[in-house]
């Protein structure tokens, strides 16, 4: 319980616990699968989180229809939200769902399609693009679930408090998915080091004017850079950037997809030896290798784990749906087109990852060119979701959050300098692209992309009373509908184990097998990483 005014010289207990503002119900038929100002919120699953409780007038916290015992209502939380950001040098809650589209357009067209090429040269073209639009699919519904559970408590700020939320409210809960959380975003932003150091590389040839020990150099400078660069506080005037990141980074594929097709011979052609694609995996494919091409798809799509950030800086969080169903649309027809045209001119012998690898010099020199704002740009967001996961938890009722201080700036530069630090060390330990990305998916996405969202649907269905699969309060199509809904969450449940454990595995495997095949003999090697 939190003791709260009502009116100077009177105290009256506030219960956390969540209540209904008006008769509710799940958002259902349009409104389920494309949000709107018509999006009806259900009930919630439990009480808000101690660390969350907001702290309210009384009045204004009851529920309209149960003002009695002073309940908080979902839609109250969201309004006073807006009233208090509103006083605020600093405001988060500013995203329109043309800006919050934005940032996923940032998010998902991003350096990692130009792994599609390999991923469909070891999965054979027709299982890449069906796997494709599948993953697609899987990762457009659980986001929508996820969509669904933020507007049901809308006090939430990053994937950690659903975490808690989800597992009963337990601490160990927010602790076990912090701890992902954070190494997600690093692995990320590690990612985006390495592959900046691969860019210079690139770009300069021979011995690099003397400089010492090249690609650790090399990964220094990028994260430094992207360390100033990740310093805005707010995702709104991220999103203005990530917009000229994803206009770039589509030229960048464009081109690279143009130039596969009209070079003369792939980058490394043997006379006699011309490019190969298969329809199906060949013989020679291996379990680990196919599972690491299904991961590095996967990866690119799923990207829950921001989604919670993105939707609590909203102005109408119902919009969210609108920019969802945008950036879906733009994937898969961008990741189906760049995947197989530039897998079917290159072929299975001359493939890279990334693709840049297979086009001839200049060629990938300008289409490389066009990736640097994305390279930049994708490990600044998230660098900057975990540094304010972090900076909201040291100053949540301090001004240090929300004004201009000497204080807040020092300790947002320090949280965000710290994490560059440990990406640069990832990069250096890990320095393999299709690797790195496998082993991401693998640890993470089993959770952030598969197991929370199916247990979300279930303590959400629990809460609205619709809990069994037989559908017993329907009849009829909607008796069926639950059904199918439900099994669909149980499968989602069980992928997201598998990637856990089987994926894991592969990836894991993987990055042996590199090692052993000489591709980098050591951690912080200073040998050029470029393609």
């Amino acid at each position: 319980m939190s003791t709260l005014k009502s009116d100077p010289g009177k105290e009256e207990n506030l219960s956390i616990r969540p209540g209904p503002s008006l008769p509710t119900s799940s958002p259902s038929g349009w409104s389920l699968w494309f949000g709107g100002p018509s999006v009806q919120i259900g009930p919630r699953i439990g009480p808000i989180l101690p660390s969350l409780a907001p702290t309210l007038p009384v009045d204004e916290a009851r529920s309209d229809s149960d003002p009695e015992n002073n309940l908080i209502s979902s839609d109250q939380i969201l309004s006073k939200q807006l009233a208090l950001d509103s006083t605020h040098a600093i405001q988060y809650r500013t995203c329109t769902w043309q800006k919050t589209a934005a940032l996923l357009f940032s998010e998902y067209i991003c350096l990692a399609i130009m792994s599609f090429p390999w991923s469909y040269s070891v999965l054979g073209l027709v299982p890449g693009l069906i796997l494709t639009v599948f993953i697609a699919g899987i990762v457009l519904y659980t986001s929508l679930v996820l969509w669904e559970f933020c507007l049901r408590h809308p006090e939430v700020r990053d994937v950690c408090d659903i975490g808690q939320m989800l597992f009963w409210g337990k601490e160990w809960a927010w602790y076990a998915t912090a701890v992902m959380f954070l190494l997600n975003n690093t692995f990320i932003q590690a990612l985006h080091v390495l592959v900046g150091a691969k860019y210079l590389n690139t770009m300069v040839t021979g011995d690099a004017n003397g400089v010492a020990c090249r690609t650790v150099s090399f990964s220094v400078i990028v994260a430094l850079v992207c360390w100033l660069c990740s310093l805005p506080r707010t995702f709104s005037m991220l999103s203005k950037i990530g917009t000229a990141s994803a206009f770039f980074t589509f030229v960048s594929v464009l081109l690279a997809t143009v130039f596969a097709a009209v070079q003369s011979h792939p980058a490394g052609f043997e006379d006699g030896n011309d490019p190969i694609w298969t329809v199906v995996p060949t013989k020679a494919t291996t379990f680990v290798a196919g599972m690491n091409a299904f991961l590095n798809i996967s990866y690119t799509f799923i990207g829950q784990i921001t989604l919670p950030s993105f939707i609590a800086e909203m102005k109408d969080p119902r919009d969210f749906p609108k920019a969802l169903w945008a950036c879906t649309i733009a994937e898969i027809i961008v990741f189906s087109i760049v995947g197989a045209v530039v897998y079917v001119y290159t072929g299975n012998q001359y493939m890279t990852a990334p693709a840049f690898g297979s086009l001839e010099p200049l060629f990938k020199k300008v289409a490389f060119s066009f990736m640097i704002p994305t390279i930049i740009f994708l490990g600044v967001l998230y660098a900057s979701v975990s540094a304010r996961f972090i900076f909201f938890r040291i100053f949540r009722d301090s001004k240090h959050k929300s004004e201009h201080t000497v204080v807040g700036w020092g300790v947002w530069t320090g949280i965000l300098l710290t994490t560059w630090i440990l990406a640069f060390i990832i990069a250096e330990v890990i320095p393999f692209f299709s690797s790195l990305l496998s082993l991401m998916s693998s640890l993470f996405d089993s959770f952030f992309g598969f197991i929370f969202w199916g247990v979300a649907y279930f303590r959400m269905r629990k809460a609205d009373g619709t809990l069994a699969l037989s559908g017993k309060d329907t009849e009829g199509s909607g008796k069926v509908a639950r059904f199918l809904l439900g099994s669909l969450n149980i499968f989602i449940i069980i992928v997201g184990f598998f990637f856990l454990t089987v994926g894991s595995y592969s990836s894991v495997e993987g990055i042996v097998d590199e090692f052993r095949a000489g591709s980098v003999k050591s951690v912080f090697t200073c040998v050029s990483n470029g393609l």
